[in-house]
């Protein structure tokens, strides 16, 4: 996230439980009081059955995975092994997810996942991450971590499977993890596959740009470049297949260059939205590099500009974005913003200038003015000075003269 939640986020970044938790988790439940008398015949006889009920019914409880109720587990059926999905590991997993009066909002047979990859709501994410392989479980999401305060109100093509969640939902997914495995080496993927899975990425990236989760959108186009931006090797245009190593033609290239470009321009957006200016600036500039005159990033690159306080260097970029794409309203408009804001500076600072100007003036005038007033004063006691002086000189005369002649 980067620091950085939108403030409708509903979701937070809370991990797997550590081992310590679950240590606590399992001895939670308190050891039978010992005896000291020897069981009869009959008691060990049915002390297998008693152990088998009191595991079904252990089975059967719930678990609160964050300890304060929001996230819910309780298993339906066991798992046919212990084994349990890692952080990027893809599952195969079937769920179904309700609302309190039971309406169905979310439906998914043997769909693909990958763990911490936020392609299902993290509560599910996280639950997940604590079946066993084979393993059913009834899994309640607390809205906090599901669609939170906005729900979903209008299906869309990119989540076909989520239909209208109303706002401040909790939901009841019953999920049944079918399989995992690890995440292969990105290397060793074909074109295709690697082009697919991107582009998987890219869209649900998108779906959480548009709840206004930026954290989340820079965390799935990030994952969509590792595969996108990996998938021409080294050597420039080649691919690895069963075929050995097959030439990537020129339509191909071209087309993976528009999918990693459409990624950049989402991804600067997205750090532009949480005031992360300088990696905006890098990932625009990747497409920049590659298609300068793209038009869309232009007016996010002025965008970014105008954040840092760059208004001209904005509206350069906006002028030429204007001319490239003379329809686009939007760039007519926050160019039309940005010279009003230019010449609103521009005037706020002459006039700052002109204040500066006039109090240097009047600071002038006021260490002038003291120098001159001094040397008035001066004046007037120099003469004051030279007529006493004179008297005292003529009253001592007269004195001497009186004495001398008496």
């Amino acid at each position: 996230m980067d620091a950085e939640k939108s403030s409708s986020s509903s979701f937070e970044d809370l991990s797997n439980l550590n081992e310590q938790e679950r240590a606590e988790l399992a001895s939670s439940v308190p050891a039978p009081a010992e005896v000291n008398e020897q069981p009869s015949t009959s008691e060990q006889n049915d002390k297998p059955e008693s152990e088998a009920k009191a595991t079904e019914e252990s089975e059967s409880e719930c678990m609160d995975i964050l300890g304060n109720g929001t996230l819910l587990k309780k298993v339906l059926k066991k798992g046919r092994s212990e084994l349990r999905p890692e952080s990027k590991d893809l599952v195969t997993v079937s769920y179904t997810g309700r609302l309190e009066d039971g309406t169905v909002v979310e439906e998914q047979n043997n769909a693909v996942v990958q763990i911490d990859d936020v392609e299902v709501v993290q509560g599910l994410d996280m639950a997940l991450k604590l079946m066993n392989e084979g393993e059913v479980a009834e899994v309640i999401v607390n809205p906090r971590f599901a669609y939170g305060e906005l729900g979903v109100k209008d299906p869309t093509e990119q989540d076909p499977v989520i239909r209208t969640v109303p706002p401040n939902a909790t939901i009841t997914y019953t999920v049944e993890l079918v399989s995992m495995r690890e995440e292969s080496d990105i290397e060793a993927r074909t074109y295709a596959s690697r082009k697919e899975i991107g582009n998987r990425k890219r869209l649900r990236g998108n779906f959480w740009m548009k709840r206004q989760e930026y954290n989340l959108a820079i965390q799935s186009y990030r994952r969509a470049l590792e595969y996108l931006d990996d998938t021409v090797s080294a050597g420039g245009m080649m691919e690895s297949g069963s075929a050995g190593s097959v030439e990537l033609s020129t339509a191909e290239l071209q087309d993976l260059l528009e999918d990693r470009m459409k990624v950049y321009n989402n991804l600067a957006l997205a750090q532009l939205k949480i005031s992360a200016h300088e990696a905006a600036l890098k990932s625009v500039d990747h497409v920049l590099k590659c298609q300068p005159n793209n038009a869309k990033a232009l007016y996010r690159k002025g965008k970014i500009l105008d954040a840092k306080g760059d208004t001209a260097g904005a509206i350069t970029l906006l002028q030429k974005a204007a001319t490239i794409d003379v329809d686009d309203k939007l760039i007519q408009s926050e160019l039309s913003k940005l010279i009003l804001k230019s010449k609103r500076e521009a005037r706020n600072e002459r006039d700052l200038y002109q204040k500066m100007l006039g109090q240097a003036q009047k600071l002038e005038q006021k260490t002038k003015a003291p120098p001159a007033a001094q040397t008035t004063e001066s004046s007037k006691i120099m003469m004051w000075g030279y007529l006493v002086g004179t008297i005292l000189i003529g009253v001592v005369g007269v004195a001497m003269y009186r004495y001398n002649n008496p």
